[in-house]
Parts: structure tokens; C-alpha cells; sequence
């Protein structure tokens, strides 16, 4: 079993990041557990049930108040949907994703409505660079259009509402270059989630310097499934 500090990967860590081990998250698991029941199940027909997805890596590293069942169902969702097969376009970049704090609390500023929070890290490859040297914006891209999707997976699970959608619209500000080795903190937070649309707001920091990378938002629809 790994230890507490150990990092959770998306999948089957690459050998190159197997000694990186990112800083322990303040949030505790000990805290007020949310959406503990496995017995979710959305009001109508979905196009991406997370329920229905074969549990994919170790979610139990993971901090966080929410449930470990939750924390799992939203690792197996971003494998399955974000990742997918080694012939998927960035599936090797989502391998080397770690989500360290999945988290949910009331927001007093939105009189109680629910809030849901993950954190994610990535090291920056040489395979994740323009030919600047710098991380590719495309790949950035790819990275937050995934990660950003998490905290709205995890919003529906708690509220028992399908989170999964297709990304509508999404907007992005680069803000710094991310030179090789550069390890990205992606802290992602729920907006809104509405009977179609969806939307969340994500940071892209840099862990070392602490300076922002990109900031975006995040917008998602419910497909209409006779249309898939």
C-alpha cells in the first residue's frame, strides 16, 4: 500500500515520474464525508453514467471530504472519458495526471448551494512541449478542459444529478510560459450546474514560483443522446 504522501495517478504512473511525490493536502478526509452512498442514479438516461464505469487506479490516497466511493467514480470518469485508450488523443498526458483533494462545502456567498473542488498535478514532459521549449498551449488546453470537467462530475454525483457532459465553450487566459519539469497545481471549482448547462472555473499554478498559468472557464452541456 503506498503511503499517505505517495501520488495517485490517473492510471499506471510513467517510470520517468515513479520519485515525484506531491505536497500533502490541507483538506482531510475526516472532515464531513459527502455523497458516501453508492447508490446514485441519475433521474433520467445519460450519455456517460459514472456508476456504470470500471473502477480505474487507486482513488484512496486522495484527500478530500468527500466520499471514497465518489472520489473513485470521478477518477474512473476522467480515465475512462478523459484519458481512454493508449490510441486516444492525450492519453498519455492524462496518465500522468494526480488528483491530490477532491472536496465539496456550502458556499455562504451563494446562500448554501454546494461547491465542489479538485486539485490535480502533472509534471511537464518534453513530449508536452511547443518547439519553444514551453508547454504547448494545446496541451494546456487538453489538461483543463478535463480536469476543469472534475468538480462538476462531483457536484452531480453528491446532488445525485449526471455531471458528465461535452464541453460547449471554453474560454482561456495564458498568463506564464511552463518550461520542461515544471510541476502544475490544477485547482478546478464548480460554478454552476443548471438542467443542461454546466459551467466551472479553473487555475493552472505553478508549483515552484507560485505564478499563475492559465486561468479558464469552463462551460458543458447534457448532449441530447439521439443526436450521439
Amino acid at each position: 500500500m503506498p503511503s499517505r504522501s505517495s501520488p495517485v495517478y490517473a492510471s499506471a504512473a510513467s517510470p520517468a515520474y515513479e520519485s515525484y511525490t506531491p505536497s500533502a493536502s490541507s483538506s482531510s478526509s475526516e472532515n464531513i464525508i459527502y455523497g458516501g452512498t453508492s447508490s446514485y442514479a441519475p433521474p433520467r438516461k445519460a450519455w456517460v453514467d459514472p456508476k456504470s464505469l470500471a473502477n480505474c487506479g487507486d482513488a484512496s490516497q486522495i484527500q478530500g471530504n468527500v466520499s471514497p466511493y465518489v472520489k473513485q467514480l470521478i477518477l474512473n470518469t476522467f480515465i475512462a472519458y478523459g484519458a481512454g485508450d493508449e490510441h486516444c488523443f492525450g492519453h498519455s498526458v492524462a496518465k500522468a495526471v494526480k488528483f491530490v483533494d477532491i472536496s465539496a462545502h456550502e458556499s455562504h456567498e451563494k446562500q448554501g448551494r454546494m461547491e465542489a473542488t479538485t486539485v490535480a498535478e502533472i509534471l511537464v514532459s518534453k513530449s508536452m512541449l511547443n518547439g519553444a521549449g514551453m508547454l504547448h498551449g494545446g496541451c494546456l488546453a487538453f489538461l483543463i478542459d478535463n480536469c476543469c470537467s472534475t468538480p462538476l462530475v462531483a457536484l452531480g454525483l453528491i446532488q445525485n444529478i449526471n455531471g458528465v457532459g461535452v464541453t460547449q465553450s471554453m474560454n482561456i487566459m495564458f498568463h506564464s510560459p511552463a518550461p520542461v519539469g515544471s510541476c502544475l497545481r490544477i485547482i478546478s471549482t464548480s460554478i454552476a450546474m443548471g438542467g443542461r448547462i454546466m459551467s466551472a472555473r479553473c487555475e493552472v499554478i505553478n508549483k515552484k514560483t507560485g505564478g499563475v498559468v492559465a486561468s479558464a472557464y469552463l462551460n458543458k452541456m447534457q448532449p441530447t443522446i439521439s443526436k450521439l
